[in-house]
């Protein structure tokens, strides 16, 4: 038993190194100049220590627009998702009517088809309403998302129906049942669900690059890609300190919602438990 757990822990150390070794990598790089990066054999730690890597990369990138654009569209995002979600969540968790199972498992079922083969009727339809190179072309369709709705309905399902029966006897409608009695019981599992609906969106590239036109429109890694394509000479050194910068958000919102995220997909029966 203990040889078991003592290979387990090995194998658990090793892939946990292996994932944190880009990170730290990038971090070392974002010091070293162009000359350091190209050394044969390659070193490892930086000599000397190349801060104005980071001074110059705020410098050559407008960060400042950057940061704000996917800031607010991330929040966004969040509210909206979880607004919609959980309305959407509590009518498959809590009202009967026909169809709702197969109506479930169709909307389910979109999960599985992936963004690339959806994204010319997409375009076509956001095109329509006008909102190509606008940010309304990556928030509102965002805030469709099935995974999100599942997460929430098994949150949902597991707060006792006598709660609202409770409620309803004191006269409350199924609006105010939902408000002020299954909201506030499922906030775990909305905490866990604004830090994922957060990093998705703050990390996302694809719809970004095919929606968005103009540079002052940009997200942050959208930024990242146009810096390093308007350049013959790529200076590597730049790029990833503002890959250093660009991952702040995202790292701190991990860093303090790692646990919510576990104990919540643990509490939902998505854990494998």
């Amino acid at each position: 038993m203990r040889l078991r757990q003592a290979a387990l822990h090995a194998a658990l150390t090793a892939g946990g190194l292996a994932m944190v070794f880009p990170f730290v990598w990038m971090l070392l790089t974002s010091f070293k100049g162009v000359r350091q990066m190209l050394n044969s054999p390659l070193d490892w730690l930086p000599h000397p220590w190349r801060w104005q890597n980071y001074p110059d990369a705020l410098a050559a990138m407008p960060f400042g627009t950057a940061y704000w654009n996917s800031f607010y569209i991330a929040a966004l995002n969040v509210t909206l998702t979880l607004l919609t979600s959980a309305m959407a969540a509590y009518a498959f968790a809590r009202i009967r009517f026909r169809g709702s199972g197969v109506l479930f498992v169709v909307f389910l079922a979109t999960q599985m088809v992936p963004a690339q083969v959806t994204i010319v009727p997409l375009y076509l339809m956001l095109a329509r309403f006008g909102w190509i190179d606008s940010h309304l072309s990556l928030i509102l369709p965002s805030v469709a998302n099935p995974f999100a709705v599942f997460l929430l309905r098994q949150f949902i399902r597991a707060v006792p129906v006598e709660l609202e029966e409770a409620a309803r006897i004191d006269g409350a409608g199924r609006w105010r049942c939902f408000w002020n009695v299954v909201l506030p019981n499922i906030r775990p599992g909305l905490g866990a669900l604004g830090i994922i609906a957060f990093l998705a969106s703050w990390n996302s590239f694809f719809f970004p690059l095919i929606f968005l036109n103009s540079p002052e429109l940009a997200t942050v890694p959208l930024l990242l890609s146009q810096f390093s394509g308007q350049h013959t000479a790529v200076d590597y050194g730049l790029i990833l300190a503002g890959s250093a910068i660009a991952v702040v958000p995202t790292l701190i919102a991990f860093l303090f919602g790692q646990r919510k995220i576990i104990n919540s997909m643990a509490a939902s029966g998505l854990g494998g438990r």
